[in-house]
């Protein structure tokens, strides 16, 4: 600030008298003045508590006091008190509204600091070129194409189009918004550049990936004669990150040694942000012990650098060195270490960073906001993890696709779904982890339509290159009963891997093909792929669902004995599974007394379904006893189970102790309900429904059909309906099972020979599978049921399990 000339005139002596240009700005009192002089060496020292305590007990302000007390607040990245403070100003210049603008354009409010300037504009204040430029270079990707518009007339309207500070932004802004053509334009027709308008159009173009003309761009810039500064080596070397071209990246490394630019802090940044994101993990460790000065930045790539490398106990070591330095708190890589604590499932990791993010402002940062969902979800802690996400100012894909995955995980799989297309509204772009957990999401709800949109949407983005993408659009497909779409999508997929492999066979398993199933499996080990044990536990699952016992133990020796890979506990399970239900219950005793681990819920669960099918009383009762001492209990089925057995055996007061148990211990008993999807509508029923609108339509068609089916043969039988009532009630409630509720529905409401895909959560029964069966040849359709066991497809009275099951 230069100091102008004040002429005073006392008695007849005129006195030249140097005065500084605040002291104007003041109306000419000394005491305002000296006061905004201490003030602001106060902001400057980030002073902000002393500033205040002075700003409070000054005796007279000014516009200018004020604008430095914003200032200080946003300095320390106090916005509710810097706006409170401006929002209390009887008098707002230019400085006022810009300060407060950037402080939310420096805080990643871009949306707040547009809404201020929108304000500014109504109040009558006109924005100089420092407004604009302070605005643009808060817009991000959030930004609107209409706002940087607007922000565009207005710049033209308010004469500052020859302003280079404000074009460079505008361009940086329409490159951030994926405007890229508007902004080569503006570039190409700005009648002066420097080197900082190179740097923002070389920079946008790098970051979507328009290599050849960034690099076209950078070599102009070159005979030009302008000279690389810090960020053109920065924007220039984030070509190398975004290739694989490292000796590219190795000569623009050259060149910064040969313009002595190597250890800029900022180049030295660029450069170790190069190194580590191409695995040069040890390379980026030696450049960054050897930088003369290092920033908080420089701990922040190396930091993220071994997290991404999966070197996670150095870039712990490197985050608790640190924390011994300096460096603003708020600017350590907080997100990258919720990361690391989500990967490792380190939820005591997870909220110490919780805590340190709260102390400084970087708790309320979109990252790190979005990290913590991140990481309380992976952690398993649902409701910190919604909390959080409820509070989110902005939600990138990363904490949509945590409480998407959230939801899927607890079984909402339509409240997932409704999370994904409210995701959507708000112009959210999921990645490949958002749609994995959406498709998981509608195979469980079994529908196909939502399935198939999800598909196109994939295919639109770009991702069905990826196995990943495709190995959960196969799994999608088998899971909805449609199994030519499977095979056409595994056909699809370029370079197969043992994921990809591993879904095809878990797909055939599921649907009960066991040749396929063993054919696909015998195909990926021609491929050059060995199986891991996902492979073997798909080829046991698929020996269970047909009764292929000596095939079984033939693959889990193979497993352990020639592939060298472990049982594991899923594998156990299905061996059990697979000789209970063939009833050798002695070997089943064995291996659950050889294997390495004690017998679990799902196990002794299988024993137990199994001695009803065998009436194995003794077996039955051991496996309830274990079964009953459990601390928890996923549901009463096990207390079913042995009532249904003491009830077939006619041991009715048994059978009612152990009810009698059931509600002391106060578990409770699964509701059945069997669902269908009509329309792109997911329809529910119950058993003996009465709560859909067309409930007597559905009954009269369900009535029809028994009337054909007894004509066809059909005898129900009633000892699925383990009740101590008469035979006629027992008929009653068999044929109004969910099931066939389901299917009832879609035979009034699909036209004449389209196949039906019905869900149920539990095992059909033995009446309703016969039942389905006939219906299948009635109605000349072929009718699907995924039940908690498998996949059940009839076809002409047939079934593919062989009524095996």
């Amino acid at each position: 600030m230069f100091p102008q000339r004040f002429y005073c005139v006392f008695s007849e002596h005129i006195v030249d008298v140097p005065v500084d240009a605040r002291i104007v700005k003041t109306g000419f009192d000394p005491d305002v003045s000296r006061f905004n002089f201490q003030l602001k060496d106060l902001v400057r020292a980030n002073q902000i508590a002393k500033a205040r305590q002075l700003f409070d007990e000054m005796p007279c302000r000014n516009t200018c006091s004020v604008n430095m007390m914003v200032s200080g607040y946003v300095k320390s990245r106090n916005l509710s008190l810097a706006r409170e403070l401006f929002d209390s100003m009887l008098s707002r210049n230019e400085v006022s509204w810009t300060t407060m603008i950037g402080g939310y354009s420096q805080n990643n409010q871009p949306e707040e600091a547009f809404n201020l300037y929108t304000k500014m504009c109504r109040s009558g204040v006109k924005p100089d070129h420092i407004t604009f430029a302070t605005l643009l270079s808060g817009f991000d990707d959030t930004t609107t194409l209409k706002q940087v518009l607007q922000i565009h007339a207005h710049i033209i309207r308010f004469g500052f189009s020859a302003s280079l500070i404000v074009f460079n932004s505008l361009v940086d802004s329409y490159c951030k918004n994926r405007c890229l053509d508007i902004a080569s334009q503006l570039f190409s027709e700005m009648p002066t550049k420097d080197s900082v308008s190179f740097n923002v159009m070389i920079t946008g173009y790098t970051k979507f990936g328009f290599r050849e003309e960034a690099l076209k761009l950078f070599m102009q810039m070159r005979n030009m004669g302008f000279q690389p500064s810090d960020f053109t080596f920065a924007a220039v070397l984030g070509l190398s990150v975004g290739s694989d071209d490292v000796i590219f990246g190795q000569q623009i490394h050259g060149l910064a040694i040969k313009t002595s630019y190597v250890w800029d802090i900022f180049v030295a940044n660029a450069l170790l942000d190069f190194y580590s994101k191409h695995d040069y993990i040890d390379f980026a460790k030696n450049l960054f012990d050897e930088m003369p000065e290092l920033d908080g930045v420089s701990y922040n790539i190396i930091i993220t650098g071994y997290a991404w490398n999966g070197q996670y106990e150095k870039s712990f070591d490197l985050f608790r060195r640190l924390q011994c330095t300096s460096f603003d708190r708020n600017n350590f890589p907080f997100a990258t270490m919720l990361s690391v604590a989500a990967t490792e499932l380190n939820l005591a990791m997870g909220r110490q960073i919780h805590a340190q993010a709260v102390v400084t402002t970087a708790y309320s940062e979109v990252q790190v906001g979005n990290a913590l969902v991140d990481m309380y979800a992976k952690c398993e802690k649902f409701e910190e993890a919604n909390i959080i996400f409820a509070n989110l100012v902005y939600r990138s894909s990363v904490p949509w696709t945590a409480i998407i995955s959230i939801n899927v995980q607890k079984g909402f799989h339509e409240e997932a779904l409704k999370m994904f297309k409210e995701m959507n509204r708000e112009n959210i772009h999921g990645d490949q982890a958002t749609f994995a957990s959406t498709l998981k999401a509608s195979a469980n709800l079994a529908s196909v339509s939502l399935g198939k949109q999800l598909h196109s949407s994939v295919i639109r983005l770009g991702l069905m290159s990826s196995v990943f993408s495709g190995s959960v659009l196969v799994d999608m497909y088998a899971k909805c009963g449609s199994m030519k779409d499977a095979i056409e999508v595994f056909k699809e997929i370029p370079d197969r891997n043992i994921v990809c492999w591993n879904a095809l066979i878990s797909a055939y398993a599921q649907n009960g093909d066991a040749e396929a199933t063993f054919s696909s499996f015998m195909d990926m080990i021609e491929s050059g792929l060995y199986p891991d044990s996902v492979s073997f536990l798909s080829v046991l699952t698929a020996c269970s669902h047909r009764g292929l016992v000596e095939k079984a133990l033939w693959y889990f020796n193979s497993m352990t004995q020639v592939y060298n890979l472990d049982a594991r506990r899923e594998h156990y399970a299905t061996m059990i599974d697979v000789l209970c239900r063939n009833g050798r219950f002695n070997e089943a005793e064995n291996l659950i007394f050889e294997m390495p681990f004690e017998p679990d819920e799902i196990m002794w669960s299988s024993v137990l379904n199994s001695c009803r099918i065998h009436k194995n009383q003794d077996l039955a009762k051991k496996a309830a006893d274990q079964l009953f001492k459990m601390d928890a209990l996923r549901d009463a089925a096990a207390y079913v189970n042995m009532s249904n057995i003491y009830a077939e055996a006619g041991k009715w007061e048994n059978a009612a102790k152990v009810k009698k148990d059931m509600r002391e211990r106060g578990v409770k008993k699964v509701t059945a309900y069997s669902w269908v999807e009509i329309d792109h509508r997911v329809h529910v029923f119950t058993a003996n429904d009465r709560t859909h609108p067309q409930t007597e339509q559905i009954r009269r068609k369900i009535d029809s059909l028994v009337e054909l089916m007894d004509k066809e043969g059909y005898k129900p039988d009633t000892s699925c309906t383990l009740q101590n009532v008469d035979e006629e009630m027992k008929i009653e409630s068999l044929k109004y099972h969910s099931e066939r509720f389901a299917i009832a529905f879609a035979l009034i409401s699909t036209p004449e020979g389209s196949p039906i895909i019905v869900m149920k959560n539990l095992r059909t029964c033995v009446d309703c599978h016969a039942a389905i069966k006939v219906i299948s040849k009635l109605v000349g359709r072929e009718i699907t049921v995924r039940d908690s066991s498998r996949f059940h497809h009839f076809r002409g009275g047939l079934c593919s399990c062989q009524d095996y099951w």
